[in-house]
């Protein structure tokens, strides 16, 4: 799903060796850096997706690794 490829790796980045006191603290911030994310970052996410899922299709359930 483009969410573990994108949006959780931009939040990771964002937040790790944060300290937060409380959810709402951790909410707010999430939301802050979620705000940032541009239509640009959201095309790109998606158009990597789609090269992805085309990989699988073209392959016709041969193996592949990588970005081959």
């Amino acid at each position: 799903a483009p969410c573990d490829f994108f949006l959780f790796p931009k939040l990771k980045i964002q937040l790790k060796g944060r300290r937060f006191e409380t959810i709402e603290e951790i909410q707010a911030e999430s939301q802050m850096v979620l705000d940032r994310l541009t239509k640009k970052d959201f095309q790109g996410c998606f158009q990597a997706w789609q090269r992805r899922w085309d990989r699988c299709v073209h392959s016709q359930g041969n193996y592949f690794e990588g970005d081959e």
